[in-house]
């Protein structure tokens, strides 16, 4: 896993020739966003949708279509237990190597010190250092899920030291990723460290807290009252419960018989006059220091943005906020972060133009930034505007994605297809969006309409292939429609206290497919059957090859190979 690799430096762009693949054929290249592979059931909503374009590519060339992973360390996640996510997938479909993303990027940054020397950590430096305090807001955890101590850890040291003065810390205890009871044992640990900062003259000390599924840690938008709990208690200094130290508030909350560290009551921290002691105030820095990003955004929408409307913050501190990471690219929220994206460079996009490769990428809004700035390796903007065209179709504004859910799936396949037919571009690049974008709403009816679009978008661009005499790769950039069921240990679908199945709205851990065809392939080429481990890194080289190039010696291998016939 690379941070910048170091064989590609100094090395030519020019791509050798492939000795068996002809150049000069048109790729179309369709990524079918949040679209894994899963065992049939009633909750696999590719699997129940009619799909009979993707049905057919599998059944009718099997050496012709695989999976290939598409999180955890195949996209450059710290473990297999880390979904993908579109950013970091489209970064390595474009990349053909794999980056450090996540975990494992803040790790290496604060190893290095070079997290202290970003424009993130300037410019929430500069609150502390004009006499604001530093607030840090994130899961107290060391599941490696959303957040880890020993990270937490270290910014408090490396803040410390660089002249944070007044540091609170707003802890959301956990008991899903790690064991139920043990905040204890965190607030015991993190009270300790910040016991020995106040020994070098450093005011820090816990500022307020909640259970991560009741207090701050939302995600899509599900439920704002949690992170008005969070706004309440962390930056004004409100809660229900509220004790004179952390630990005291953790231990008395636990008490009640059905209380468990997940669902933990708001609760703040106050002084001996009653006084929380630490409310946000203008001219503060604060921090979130999950390095997951989903159950952040609505956080980071609330801290910055002015226009918010989502609840009555009641008041809306002038501060300074970064996050430990850019938690959603598409919308560069938040706008700062102390741990800046990968530095990819030798993107396939930019070695394919190079070697004259014209090249059309289109999608709608939520998803046109994924085939453009991050298949590009978090590069905006064209490499060679007369070789390129990029081009957005406005998503539905307004209009959630479960009541629109062919979203604009057929739109996009219309513009491929006229880019395909007028033989103007040698590659075609496209996200369909429908699997992701409505199975996050958690709508099963919906979410098997919107797999029915999209695979009529498919055959639209498929069609236009075979008309060419081109080539197509078709894959994904993670799981998410097929599998819309939270499950127990076994496999078994969870169900609430009514009986009803609790749905799943988050991506998954599953693998996606990899389809190649079209008249313009050739009659050898097929899967290797020698990458059992292949991910979605793979696939940069795999559609160099079929442009007719080999791919630079430091990409990840190529998935195909030509026999003789």
């Amino acid at each position: 896993m690379a941070t910048r690799p170091p064989a590609a430096e100094g090395k030519s762009w020019e791509l050798a020739a492939h000795p068996r693949l002809p150049k000069g054929k048109t790729v179309a290249v369709v990524v079918l966003d949040g679209w894994g592979e899963a065992p049939p059931d009633p909750f696999n909503c590719i699997h129940i949708a009619d799909t009979p374009t993707l049905d057919a590519l599998n059944k009718a060339a099997p050496e012709r279509w695989r999976l290939i992973k598409a999180h955890g360390t195949a996209v450059g996640l710290p473990t297999d237990d880390d979904m993908g996510n579109s950013e970091v997938g489209h970064n390595a479909l474009g990349a053909g190597q794999i980056y450090a993303q996540g975990a494992k990027l803040v790790d290496l940054a604060l190893d290095s010190g070079k997290i202290y020397e970003g424009e993130g950590f300037k410019y929430i430096q500069q609150s502390f250092l004009d006499g604001g305090t530093l607030h840090l807001i994130g899961l107290l955890s060391d599941g490696g899920v959303h957040s880890r101590f020993d990270q937490l850890q270290l910014l408090l040291k490396g803040a410390s030291e660089r002249g944070a003065k007044r540091i609170r810390v707003h802890v959301l205890t956990d008991g899903r990723d790690v064991l139920d009871g043990s905040s204890v044992r965190f607030v015991e640990m993190l009270e300790d460290d910040l016991a020995r900062l106040r020994e070098k003259g450093v005011d820090a000390r816990i500022a307020s807290g909640g259970g991560r599924m009741y207090v701050t840690m939302d995600r899509y938008e599900n439920d704002w009252q949690v992170v008005k709990r969070g706004w309440d208690a962390h930056v004004l200094g409100e809660a229900p419960h509220k004790f004179k130290s952390a630990l005291e508030a953790v231990k008395k909350l636990r008490e009640d018989p059905k209380a468990n560290d997940q669902y933990m009551p708001p609760f703040v921290i106050v002084d001996e006059s009653g006084k929380p002691v630490g409310p946000v105030q203008d001219g503060d820095a604060v921090v979130t220091f999950n390095f997951r990003a989903d159950r952040m955004v609505m956080l980071a929408k609330a801290l910055e943005y002015e226009g918010f409307d989502k609840f009555d913050r009641v008041r809306f501190p002038r501060i300074r906020y970064a996050g430990l990471l850019q938690y959603d690219g598409e919308l560069k929220l938040p706008s700062h972060y102390l741990v800046a994206p990968p530095e990819i460079e030798r993107t396939s996009g930019e070695y394919l133009v190079r070697n004259g490769v014209r090249t059309y990428a289109c999608s709608e809004t939520v998803k046109f930034g994924h085939v453009t700035f991050f298949w590009n390796g978090n590069r905006s903007g064209y490499f060679n505007q007369d070789l390129e065209k990029y081009e957005e179709i406005p998503s539905d504004i307004g209009i959630p994605f479960n009541v629109q859910p062919k979203m604009k799936a057929l739109e996009i396949a219309h513009k491929a297809r006229d880019a395909i037919l007028s033989r103007n571009f040698d590659q075609v690049r496209v996200n369909i969006a429908n699997g992701d974008m409505v199975g996050h709403t958690g709508d099963i009816e919906a979410t098997i309409v919107g797999c029915k679009a999209a695979d009529e978008a498919v055959k639209i661009i498929l069609d236009a292939v075979e008309q060419v005499g081109g080539i197509f790769v078709l894959t994904a950039d993670h799981g998410n429609a097929e599998d819309m069921a939270k499950r127990d240990k076994s496999g078994k679908p969870l169900r609430d206290k009514d009986g009803k199945v609790q749905t799943l709205t988050s991506h998954t851990l599953n693998p996606v497919p990899i389809a190649i065809g079209g008249p313009g392939l050739s009659p050898g080429v097929r899967f290797r059957t020698d990458l059992a481990n292949a991910g979605l890194a793979n696939v940069a080289a795999t559609v160099m090859n079929l442009h007719g190039f080999e791919a630079p010696d430091h990409y990840e291998p190529t998935l195909i190979e030509v026999v003789d016939k």
